[in-house]
């Protein structure tokens, strides 16, 4: 073929090319462009999901049977390609199982969107405010004299995601928290200090519970203690809002939305639980930029 030839094929190529491109994008409306941008989200919101967690390495071996089964497929292997295709078509039965703490939390997050602040969704009573400021109250005092003497505590401050699995776990108490009850319950050789206090509107309503494990476990700092562990998974499987007393350094900590904040003073923890338990703001702001906001408030003071 001469070179005239060639250059003429190439350029029908490319006009033909251009052409289908050209008419692909005519025939896009904007419906068709919100569509795409709501599978974009979709999928970024995914990858955020198991991005760091146990179901990344799940999706990396269903990305290795799919191109396994191309090859298979390519290569002519019949019992293989059988073999894959079985597994691949069952597959979504085995995702749903394999993903489920993580569509779990998803769809707990979807439940905790603002259409839930309307008032009938509104569950809180009128003493809602009055009751959790008295308990805060008496929380940072409680966790100011805790710290000073290294007595481990866990306290959860319970939100929108219902703790029943957990409360039923500990012992029942339904009282008005104290700085004096507090730290009785805490007490190194009393029944009660081994677990977690979990509150509900402003109100103790159980001791000695025990609070699931991290799902990334893996991942959290080994020199970080059970209760810290415990304040983490907690935060993971919920909305709540888990304050931490450290045994061996008094360090004061907070565990939210699947995240450890440390170096808490009794001041930056009161302004912390009222903006998350009162104002009950959501998880989208930066949580770690707001307790840095803090600390150098803490600093300054």
């Amino acid at each position: 073929m001469s070179r005239q030839k060639r250059q003429e094929v190439k350029h029908l190529y490319l006009s033909g090319l251009l052409g289908s491109l050209w008419s692909i994008f005519k025939s896009i409306t904007l419906v068709d462009v919100f569509d795409i941008a709501l599978l974009s989200l979709i999928i970024f919101k995914l990858i955020q999901i198991i991005r760091e967690t146990r179901a990344v390495q799940l999706a990396k071996g269903i990305l290795f049977l799919l191109l396994a089964y191309f090859t298979c497929y390519l290569l002519k292997f019949k019992a293989m390609e059988f073999l894959l295709s079985v597994i691949l078509n069952n597959g979504f039965i085995a995702i749903l199982i394999m993903f489920q703490p993580e569509m779990r939390r998803t769809l707990e997050k979807v439940g905790r969107t603002t259409v839930s602040k309307l008032a009938i969704f509104n569950e809180h009573p009128d003493d809602f405010v009055a009751k959790w400021e008295t308990a805060i109250s008496e929380i940072c005092s409680s966790v100011e004299e805790l710290s000073a003497t290294k007595t481990g505590a866990l306290i959860v401050l319970e939100r929108k995601t219902r703790l029943g699995l957990e409360i039923s776990s500990g012992t029942m108490m339904e009282c008005l928290p104290s700085k004096e009850l507090l730290g009785n319950i805490f007490y190194p050789k009393t029944p009660l200090h081994d677990g977690a206090v979990i509150m509900r509107n402003g109100m103790i309503v159980a001791a000695a519970c025990y609070l699931p494990k991290p799902e990334r476990e893996e991942l959290i700092d080994k020199k970080l203690g059970s209760r810290h562990r415990a304040a983490i998974g907690m935060s993971e499987n919920s909305d709540a809002v888990i304050v931490v007393v450290s045994e061996e350094t008094g360090t004061i900590s907070v565990a939210c939305n699947g995240k450890l904040f440390r170096n808490f003073s009794p001041k930056s923890l009161s302004i912390f639980l009222i903006d998350h338990v009162i104002n009950d703001r959501p998880d989208e702001e930066n949580e770690s930029r707001k307790h840095l906001r803090l600390l150098n408030w803490r600093k300054k003071k």
